[in-house]
């Protein structure tokens, strides 16, 4: 039986920009973004900020996330479409195994066309635009 091809890696920040546009699942250790990328493959981003960390804690992170897409990815993941996956605080700590089980399962939900509700950006944290000055 022929593999599947292994994911190729998004480099672009217009199509970072694109995935978040598409369809979230959030679990505890990452959130996953998915989005139609118009017959390019399967291919993957992966995002941690540095409020997950210092560089070390970071990379060991991406680490992470590369080896469980490399792993779930050709698998579960939907032909032609980006997947970003974006880290969330305690996400180095989380057992390889749980988080490999929850990829899988975010996955899954995203191949249904279940997703999360989108987020609500309200005012960002914003005076209302009666108390702003003028």
């Amino acid at each position: 039986m022929p593999s599947e091809p292994t994911p190729s890696v998004i480099r672009k920040r217009a199509d970072f920009l694109r995935a978040n546009r598409g369809k979230r699942v959030a679990r505890p250790g990452f959130i996953v973004l998915a989005h139609p990328n118009d017959g390019k493959g399967k291919r993957y981003g992966i995002t941690v900020t540095k409020k997950i960390g210092n560089a070390v804690v970071r990379n060991r992170m991406k680490r992470r996330f590369r080896e469980l897409l490399r792993a779930e990815l050709p698998l579960g993941g939907l032909p032609d479409h980006d997947y970003v996956l974006i880290g969330r605080d305690g996400g180095v700590e989380r057992d390889f195994a749980a988080m490999r089980a929850e990829l899988a399962r975010a996955l899954e939900k995203l191949a249904k066309g279940e997703a999360d509700p989108p987020r609500r950006h309200g005012n960002r944290g914003r005076k209302p635009r009666e108390f702003q000055r003028k």
